[in-house]
């Protein structure tokens, strides 16, 4: 059957027919029909009947908490999630979604209702009592804005809509290294060569993740190659198993992107430090088979900071560090942007290259070699 435009079908007697929703009862659709015998008079008469129809919908979900299609859209949407997303989304219905609208029918959460939600998430909505960051209540957001499509998906009547929260995005002082501060960084790390300070050295000259280095073994290392193949990352998740003594573990994953899984080219500086570690098999951070996690890892890096002198600043700063360093030194972006695992150049740019005042200086300076200003 032939489709032109919105809803608009050409039936085998050759009339137009457009369909469009009459009225919902009890949250499911019930549709009307239009006929013509041309297709611009059957849109005419659709756009009409569409004025006219009942828009008055009757919420289906009254009786049907958030809890119980919460509960059912993660598990029906867990089969085609990672591990870790699982555990993130889990997280978030029991501590925030769950405890604020569990026990409230689906069809009586309003915009109001999560407008108020969302400020009280921004002031105090942490465990702690502490206000959560934009980017934490924008994926809570996520999930209830997904929560909702399932919903509608099942023919319940949801009211509230997340376009209705306007989050402003955080600008965040994103910390690089200086050129001093990495000199100086290198220095401490190459006088004191250790599996530890050997990967902290491989983060800064690759750019790597915290959870890819912890996860990396000597086996990603093909030194004839000159080659890093980074394709796992390492992660604490929460144990769902209840009759476990313990709450998390500590598991080895896939990336969440295909982008992430690539291969990195080393120079040969890197390569002769990396000989005098390599132990086939064995764990790059500990040179056996038992490894160090993420946190560890992070705490390690800085005491490591403190010993050099150096302003306190997180893990992944190297990874921003190594991004602008790459184009200071004229590296074009779409490799750059391969070796960092991005999915685009597009994130590259936006969230890891900050060009120093000077190079701005010596972009802007070039000017001169177009005009003379008397």
């Amino acid at each position: 059957m032939p489709r032109k435009g919105e809803n608009i079908y050409k039936r085998k007697d050759g009339r137009w027919e457009g369909r469009y929703i009459k009225e919902r009862v009890n949250g499911k659709a019930k549709y009307g029909a239009v006929y013509a015998k041309t297709y611009k008079e059957a849109k005419k008469k659709l756009e009409e009947a569409k004025k006219t129809s009942c828009k008055k919908e009757v919420p289906a979900s009254k009786g049907v908490k958030m809890a119980d299609i919460g509960v059912q859209w993660l598990s029906e949407t867990a089969v085609s999630l990672k591990e870790s997303s699982i555990n993130k989304y889990e997280d978030i219905l029991r501590c925030y979604i769950l405890p604020e609208f569990g026990e409230i029918d689906l069809s009586e959460i309003t915009n109001q209702e999560l407008i108020r939600f969302t400020n009280k998430l921004l002031i105090n909505g942490g465990t702690k009592g502490q206000g959560l960051s934009h980017t934490t209540v924008a994926e809570i957001m996520s999930a209830l804005n997904s929560i909702r499509i399932y919903a509608m998906k099942k023919d319940l009547a949801v009211v509230y809509s997340t376009e209705c929260i306007g989050l402003k995005k955080e600008l965040k002082d994103i910390r690089v290294f200086s050129l001093d501060e990495e000199e100086k960084l290198v220095n401490y790390l190459q006088c004191n060569m250790n599996p530890v300070t050997l990967g902290i050295l491989l983060c800064l000259f690759t750019g790597i993740r915290l959870g890819e280095l912890c996860a990396m073994t000597w086996d990603d290392i093909n030194l004839a190659e000159k080659t890093m193949n980074v394709g796992k990352t390492m992660q604490r998740l929460r144990i769902h198993d209840t009759t476990v003594g313990r709450k998390t573990e500590v598991k080895i994953l896939e990336p969440k992107s295909t982008s992430s899984i690539r291969k990195i080219p080393l120079w040969d500086a890197v390569i002769g430090l990396l000989e005098e570690f390599y132990i086939p098999g064995a764990f790059l951070l500990t040179g056996n088979s038992r490894f160090i996690e993420p946190r560890t890892m992070e705490n390690r890096f800085k005491k490591v900071l403190s010993a050099c002198g150096i302003q306190d600043a997180n893990f992944h700063a190297m990874r921003h560090t190594f991004a602008t360093r790459c184009i200071e030194l004229g590296f074009d972006v779409k490799s750059l942007s391969e070796i960092l695992g991005h999915s685009s150049v597009a994130v590259t740019m936006n969230r890891y290259v900050h060009p120093p005042m000077s190079l701005k200086r010596e972009n802007m300076n070039r000017f001169s070699n177009l005009f003379t200003v008397k």
